[in-house]
Order: C-alpha cells, then sequence, then structure tokens
C-alpha cells in the first residue's frame, strides 16, 4: 500500500507540473529542452520575415532589368519557404542524443572542411562579386564555410574537452592547427568577415577551457600580426580599412559608400520609423535583403525595433552563458559557449557595419537576413545549441540525486 500511494502521489505531482509524465519522444524533448531560448529564436525568424518583406522590394527592383522583371515580394516568398525547410532540421537536431549530436557535427566539419577547399578549385567554385565563396548550379548553391561553422565550433569543444582524459595530448596545438587552415581557406576566397569568426570563437574557447595564460597571450600577441597581413596582402580588407579610417568626402563608390548609405538608411525613419513599406532609402541600399537588412528595419521600424533586436540577440546568448554556469559536463559547456558566442559575434559584427561601426564584411544577420544557406546553418547550429543546453528541469528535485556537501 505504501508503494502504491507513494506512486500515485509521483504521478500527481507531475500532473501538478504540467503533466511532466509524458515520455513520448515529443512529450520528453518538449519539457528537457530550453523553451526560453526557443521562443527568442522563433522570435527572430518572425521578425526576419518581416523585415525580408520589408527589404525585397528594393532588392527585386535593383536586380530587375529589361529582360528580367523580379516580383516585389519575390525574396520574402522565397526565404518563407526556406524557413519551412529549416524549421524541421532546427527541430530535428534538437531531439537528439548529445553524442550522436557530437559524431555528426565531427563528420560535418570533415566534409564542410573538404567542401571549403572545393570551392578554390577552378571550375568548381562559384564566384559572386568578386569572391568565390559557393558551390552549386544556379539557385542551388550554398556557401560551405556558413555551415562549417557550428559544426566546427562543436568539433574543437569535444577536443578542448579531452583534456581531463588525456593530459599529454597537445591539444592547443591542434586547434591552432585546424584553425589557421580553416582561415588560410577562408582568405583565399576572400572572407575576412568569417576568418575573424573562427578566430575570436576559438580564442573564446581556450580561455573558458582554462588554457594557461601565457599561451593565451602569446595568441593574443600574434592577432595584429594576422591583421596586418590581412592589410598587406588582401585587397579587398585594405581598401574597406583605408575607407573606413581614411574618409575621402568625395568618394560615390565602394565600401565607404555602402557604410554611409546604411547608416543613412538606418536613421532616416527616426525612433518609430517610416512604416512598413514606405522606406525609400532601402533603394539605394546595394544588399538590402542581407548585409544591410538591419538599416532597412531601422528606416521603416524605427531605431527603437533596432533595439528591440540587439536585446534579442543579447538575451539568447546571456541566456546560454548563465544556464551554463552550473554545467558539469566540460564538453556541453565548451560546446554551447562557442556556439553562443558564434551566434552573438555575427549579430554584433553585422549590425556594427549598418551602424558604421564596422567596416563592411559581407556578414548577414542571423535568424534575419535573406538566404536559405545561412538560414539552414542556423538552424543547424541552434539546433545542436539546443541540444547541449538541454536538460531534466525536475532532475535536481529529486531526493535520489546526490548533491555537493550531502552526507554520504
Amino acid at each position: 500500500m505504501t508503494d502504491l500511494a507513494t506512486k500515485q502521489g509521483l504521478r500527481g505531482r507531475l500532473k501538478e507540473r504540467g503533466g511532466r509524465g509524458d515520455r513520448s519522444p515529443l512529450g520528453t524533448w518538449f519539457w528537457d529542452t530550453d523553451r526560453v531560448l526557443l521562443l527568442l529564436t522563433f522570435a527572430l525568424i518572425a521578425v526576419g520575415l518581416l523585415s525580408v518583406a520589408a527589404a525585397s522590394p528594393a532588392t527585386a527592383m535593383r536586380y530587375s532589368g529589361e529582360a528580367l522583371k523580379i516580383p516585389p515580394l519575390y525574396y520574402f516568398w522565397r526565404q518563407v519557404m526556406w524557413v519551412l525547410v529549416s524549421l524541421p532540421v532546427l527541430i530535428g537536431i534538437s531531439m537528439l542524443p548529445v553524442h550522436v549530436a557530437r559524431r555528426g557535427a565531427v563528420l560535418g566539419a570533415a566534409a564542410f572542411g573538404v567542401m571549403l577547399l572545393l570551392v578554390l578549385i577552378p571550375g568548381v567554385g562559384v564566384e559572386v562579386n568578386g569572391a568565390k565563396r559557393w558551390l552549386g548550379v544556379g539557385f542551388s548553391q550554398f556557401q560551405p564555410s556558413e555551415f562549417l561553422k557550428p559544426c566546427f565550433i562543436v568539433t574543437i569543444a569535444w577536443l578542448l574537452s579531452l583534456r581531463t582524459k588525456e593530459e599529454g595530448l597537445p591539444l592547443t596545438a591542434i586547434t591552432f592547427g585546424m584553425t589557421a587552415l580553416v582561415g588560410a581557406l577562408l582568405m583565399l576566397q576572400p572572407d575576412f568577415g568569417q576568418t575573424m569568426v573562427f578566430g575570436l570563437v576559438w580564442m573564446t574557447l581556450l580561455i573558458i577551457a582554462g588554457t594557461p595564460t601565457k599561451t593565451l597571450a602569446a595568441f593574443i600577441a600574434m592577432a595584429p600580426l594576422g591583421v596586418g597581413a590581412a592589410y598587406m596582402f588582401y585587397g579587398t580588407a585594405r581598401t574597406r580599412i583605408d575607407s573606413f579610417l581614411f574618409r575621402d568626402p568625395n568618394e560615390a563608390e565602394g565600401a565607404h559608400f555602402q557604410t554611409d548609405a546604411a547608416h543613412r538608411t538606418l536613421t532616416s525613419g527616426g525612433w518609430t520609423g517610416t512604416g512598413p513599406g514606405a522606406g525609400t532609402s532601402k533603394f539605394g541600399l546595394p544588399e538590402a535583403h542581407t548585409d544591410y537588412i538591419f538599416s532597412v528595419i531601422g528606416e521603416e521600424f524605427g531605431l527603437i525595433a533596432c533595439m528591440v533586436i540587439a536585446i534579442l540577440f543579447l538575451a539568447i546568448v546571456a541566456r546560454v552563458f548563465v544556464k551554463m554556469l552550473d554545467e558539469q559536463d566540460s564538453f556541453k559547456l565548451l560546446a554551447a559557449s562557442g556556439l553562443a558566442t558564434q551566434f552573438g559575434l555575427q549579430a554584433l559584427i553585422s549590425m556594427a557595419v549598418n551602424t558604421g561601426l564596422a567596416p563592411s564584411k559581407g556578414m548577414t544577420l542571423p535568424f534575419i537576413s535573406y538566404g536559405g544557406s545561412s538560414m539552414i546553418a542556423l538552424s543547424i547550429g541552434m539546433g545542436l545549441l539546443l541540444t547541449f543546453t538541454r536538460r531534466n528541469p525536475f532532475l535536481l528535485r529529486s531526493p535520489y540525486v546526490a548533491r555537493w556537501g550531502s552526507a554520504a
């Protein structure tokens, strides 16, 4: 009778907690996943659809010609299609067991690393606007570096987490070599912005992993040398840095023109914006639906809307780091922190370019800018992030869970 009463009492408590007794795969996922993080992600995707709808007419007009007329909402409907494709990817990956997600990411890093090399082979990679970053034909083109980012971060996190098991392995040197190789391939495309993201995330993971201060100082000292080398040997970077630091008021084209146009568009709507579809400055932006969509948001929905979006990005990153404060699994700690850092850095760089605080880098705004490769890759990254932050919300409440300081 006592056992029966105990079981009935447990079932009652589970029902009071919202039906936590549902142990189906979907029910387990719903209760164990970070629903706040998921809700914030859905909010960004919804904002992205509204933003692409606002930017689509400007981009359609820019790319239309006498022989080709693009409908005003063409890019919006295509973005809707990419969202419908990406959401099942995000949910599916977030339901994977941690060890399966880790193995898949490591295999993905190897596969997309090879594709990153294939991009540079003449006749294989697709060149757009002077940069060779894509593979594929026609509308089926994709950017391997976008898919490589989340997989590479998880792989680096896994390697650094082995330090507690295999102390003799030169893991810092191994991950440095991997990051340097990826950076070299990216600079040959060229893609300075993505190279910075890979390098900064790697440095962040080294810090979290407890790398000795002398080693960190040595790598930090090498950073200016890398930027200097990019300035000397990478013509596009030199042009954009010079244009950003030494502004020529008579310049009509180039990176100076792009950042000025973005800043002008961003501030033209004031605090509340001109209203959906009422913006005019957006028609002067080179890539209103991708690189400069944050400026379109500022014009049509106002600077207040821009601040709300910035707060959403900050909330996602802060949510992950706060949740990881008591994480005992070094791999999950490193993987989740690295993915959150990459997500936040990409958003920060994109917004900095739109506000004129950084030179143009061709960086999209996560979940908001138009793009199939970007949307699917970000969904993979967020799915992995949800996997590594997933916890049983009632596990620590159980009287059968050992706690630090408890009596033996």
